[in-house]
């Protein structure tokens, strides 16, 4: 583990340089954290953990809905800093590995100079699988719901269609970096569309199961989960955004599909 030095069996009091490069690890640390998707128990005991492995006597944190407030002590020393987070995401795979982080460097695995450089290392790592394996899959996903909610076959494949039809949409807004409740719009617009048409050419008896089902990839239910578990653990404002922003998205599906239902002259769900 990594251990403070001590002089006379007192702790050594770090340089304002070296709580500043902590305070930068840090944030660093917790801003991957909250853009990928993690809650805010999560952000305050990884960003935590992580300063008081690097020496300093104490570190505070705020973690809002979009910003991060970090104070690192070390005896009569402090440096505060304050970073934005404007792109929000999810992506449990860098919040695994930043949260390992926290547990190496307790280990004695890491310090500062090798913590900055694995942190470079989770920032730049690439997309996990081919965008176009991404999009057979959610649309996999979503017909199979069509059939869980007793769909035919022909809903599974009108479903099929307009869901990975829908996320090449969602995936090629997002390259553009579009609003995102008007990605949503979009996206829940185009795949309203495609799986109107089972009802307009009476491909089934149940052609609606296709436009429940063909939005189910932009459902939100990460922030919503994250919402109940900010506001569980008393961090009410991020909570109350987050249940804010899952329900903004939520209505954005809602509108999306009107539009599409609207234009191609389908009624009721």
């Amino acid at each position: 583990m990594n251990k403070p030095s001590y002089v006379n069996g007192e702790k050594m009091t770090l340089s304002r340089s070296e709580l500043r490069d902590i305070v930068d690890l840090a944030l660093w640390a917790g801003q991957m954290l909250l853009r990928c998707g993690a809650e805010s128990q999560r952000v305050e005991e990884t960003v935590h953990r992580l300063g008081t492995g690097l020496g300093c006597d104490w570190i505070d944190i705020l973690v809002s809905p979009n910003v991060l407030i970090i104070t690192t002590t070390s005896g009569e020393e402090f440096r505060t800093k304050v970073r934005r987070v404007v792109q929000m995401g999810v992506d449990m795979a860098v919040v695994a590995a930043v949260n390992d982080l926290k547990f190496r460097l307790e280990a004695g695995e890491l310090d500062r100079f090798s913590l900055r450089a694995e942190l470079e290392r989770i920032d730049n790592l690439p997309q996990q699988y081919n965008r176009w394996l991404v999009v057979g899959m959610v649309g996999l996903a979503c017909a199979s719901f069509s059939r869980l909610f007793d769909g035919d076959w022909a809903v599974f494949g009108v479903t099929l269609v307009a869901a990975s039809l829908a996320m090449t949409v969602r995936q090629e807004l997002g390259r553009r970096h579009f609003n995102s409740f008007l990605l949503v719009i979009a996206t829940a617009f185009v795949a309203g569309l495609i799986a109107s048409l089972a009802t307009v050419w009476h491909l089934s008896d149940q052609p609606q199961t296709a436009l429940a089902a063909s939005v189910l990839l932009l459902v939100p239910g990460v922030p919503l989960i994250n919402a109940m578990e900010d506001l569980i653990k008393g961090h009410m404002v991020t909570g109350i955004v987050r249940a804010i922003v899952g329900g903004l998205i939520s209505l954005s599906i809602a509108l999306g599909l009107l539009l599409a239902m609207s234009l191609m002259g389908v009624s009721g769900l």
